[in-house]
């Protein structure tokens, strides 16, 4: 009998995210600084990128360029809302401030979009990054 991980068969006209790159001017600072934010761990080194699983079959493989500046990108993850609270603190720990607004003009603050809980901020090379408690509504 095989012991081999399983993986749900897709249906044929469904595409998934599986993994994306995220540039950073220091990878293993990156991945560290959202994995201890989110609460997860830094995989092994995979070629020139360094994983951060997030547990739904995404990874963010961040990639490290230091010949140009970082372009700041927006990446927003759906938490579970026990855990919300926690990665405030984790920021505040951090040092890191937060905004209830993604043009950061509102600092301190969380916001309660779509009957949940949100926040922005920014990750060591600028990244706007994005936690939230309930998917947007979209119409």
């Amino acid at each position: 009998m095989s012991h081999a991980q399983h993986t749900p068969e897709l249906p044929a006209n469904v595409a998934r995210l599986d993994h994306t790159v995220v540039f950073a001017s220091d990878r293993q600072l990156s991945a560290e600084f959202l994995a201890a934010v989110l609460g997860l761990k830094v995989g092994a080194p995979f070629g020139p990128f360094l994983p951060v699983d997030l547990g739904n079959g995404v990874t963010l493989d961040y990639y490290e360029r230091r010949d140009e500046p970082i372009q700041g990108q927006h990446y927003a993850f759906l938490v579970p809302e026990d855990q919300f609270v926690s990665m405030i603190a984790r920021l505040e720990a951090l040092g890191v401030t937060y905004y209830a607004d993604p043009s950061h003009t509102e600092p301190g603050r969380v916001n309660d979009l779509f009957g949940g809980r949100g926040a922005y901020f920014d990750d060591p090379d600028g990244h706007n990054m994005e936690i939230m408690t309930r998917p947007y509504v979209r119409p």
